[in-house]
């Protein structure tokens, strides 16, 4: 019998199994790393909390001991403190006194209110006692007369003199000043034009000023005139709506300003 050709060869008749281990293996590597990577992971966590908890001691350190900057600025806080635990003590004293001054002004006042007051009677009393003497004996009636009489005309005299004084005074007119914003409706408006038929109102109590022209946009400017009017004889309504007659050339007019004189 002939012997088999492959007798004498080693064949791998065992595969499946070799595979198996190569395939525990390799799970064993993969198995033994992610653990390292785990622990490791886990090194580095904790000397993060080490450092942060390192850094949070120094803090807390440096917060313990104020700088020489904080301890100044608290220094100067407290010398302005101080002065101004002054300043209000001044103002308290100062206020007291004023106090003091004013009821014992007050005081002065009401008795010299009261003084007159109280003494008026008197008078009065004194011609009644005058009128009971007069009663009985009228020795000097006729003088009484006389000086009553001399009496009156001196006081309306008086009243004369008085009255043509006051009549003398000039008396006081109410003025005021304006300055009046007048618009165009475009920028080709002639704003000379404008301030020269402005000008040309006049009337009594009216009195035109300087004028000038603000820039408002695009080109377009407004001519802001001043004048000085009587107010019981010129209307600002009035002016206005002269001034807004000449509808070609004026859109609106608007008060700026005005000020009693």
């Amino acid at each position: 019998m002939a012997a088999c050709p492959l007798a004498s060869e080693r064949v791998w008749v065992e595969k499946s199994q070799y595979q198996d281990a190569e395939q525990k293996y390799f799970e064993h590597l993969s198995k033994a790393g992610g653990e390292c990577t785990l622990v490791n992971e886990i090194a580095k966590a904790r000397q993060h909390i080490k450092n942060s908890l390192e850094r949070m001691d120094g803090i807390a350190a440096l917060a313990s001991t104020p700088g020489k900057d904080v301890l100044d600025r608290i220094a100067s806080l407290e010398k302005e403190n101080a002065s101004l635990r002054e300043i209000v003590e001044q103002l308290k004293k100062t206020s007291l006194k004023t106090e003091d001054r004013i009821s014992k002004l007050e005081s002065r006042l009401q008795s010299v209110s009261n003084g007159p007051a109280q003494a008026a009677p008197a008078p009065a009393a004194a011609s009644n006692s005058k009128s009971d003497d007069d009663d009985g004996v009228d020795l000097f009636g006729s003088d009484s007369e006389d000086e009553d009489e001399a009496a009156a005309k001196i006081r309306e005299q008086r009243l004369a003199e008085y009255a043509a004084k006051k009549s003398k005074k000039p008396a006081l007119i109410a003025k005021s000043n304006v300055i009046l914003d007048v618009k165009p409706w475009d920028d080709e408006t002639d704003m000379k034009k404008m301030e020269e038929e402005v000008r040309k109102i006049s009337t009594d109590g009216l009195l035109w000023g300087a004028a000038k022209l603000i820039p408002l946009a695009f080109g377009i400017h407004k001519l802001s005139i001043s004048c000085v009017v009587e107010d019981d004889k010129v209307s600002i309504d009035w002016l206005t709506e002269e001034i807004e007659k000449n509808e070609d050339i004026v859109q609106s007019v608007d008060v700026a300003a005005f000020n009693k004189i």
